[in-house]
């Protein structure tokens, strides 16, 4: 069964088990999500919604998001992002989706952007070696030849080189969630997820085996 939900990361704390052990965990705020719009397999080929999060001022939303917005009837959303979700066709337009939908113990994939580091080396961007740190050596954190001069005389796509780190889409798969906390729409999931806190996430079930 396919379900999905917009949230907020809040921060990363711990929680301790019955047995003492602590686990460190993220608390996201999953929700309430809105429908704003419905895709049909008769009208676009496939079946899915699209979702609303947190509201928005109205004076500076941009006209696509108003009628889409305004069509649900619950206020100009910050956040638009559609789902390929069970029983998408039986859902209607204002209809609102909440964190209950998943369950403690289940799994799933968190998709974000990730904290941008900027223009970092093959050290800290790709976990070189890097070279000696002795008296006289004159290689320390270089990345080392690149390609052969003569053949092929060029460097290969994909080489891992020095450059922008982080800031990127992210999607981290089979994190269990904790705990569900349906009166704050909460929702605990064991580890790290991508992102500054107050990031935007996506939250969908793990279908991994």
């Amino acid at each position: 069964m396919k379900k999905g939900i917009i949230g907020k990361k809040l921060g990363m704390t711990q929680i301790f088990q019955e047995d003492g052990t602590s686990v460190p965990v993220t608390v996201v705020q999953a929700g309430p999500c809105v429908v704003v719009q419905k895709k049909t397999v008769e009208t676009d080929g496939y079946s899915a919604v699209q979702l609303g999060f947190g509201e928005s001022d109205s004076l500076k939303a941009i006209k696509p998001v108003l009628g889409h917005s305004t069509r649900s009837g619950k206020g100009v959303f910050k956040f638009l992002r559609e789902f390929k979700i069970a029983g998408a066709s039986e859902l209607g337009i204002g209809d609102t989706l909440s964190v209950n939908q998943f369950t403690a113990g289940e799994f799933i994939d968190v998709t974000g952007t990730s904290i941008g580091k900027g223009f970092q080396g093959v050290i800290k961007r790709h976990n070189f070696r890097g070279g000696r740190a002795t008296h006289g050596s004159r290689f320390h954190r270089a990345p080392g030849s690149i390609a052969a001069s003569a053949t092929p005389a060029h460097v290969f796509k994909n080489k891992k080189m020095p450059g922008q780190m982080g800031n990127a889409r992210v999607t981290v798969q089979r994190l269990q969630i904790v705990r569900i906390e349906e009166e704050n729409n909460l929702m605990l999931i064991k580890g790290a997820i991508p992102g500054h806190k107050n990031n935007i996430v996506l939250i969908k079930n793990s279908v991994k085996a």
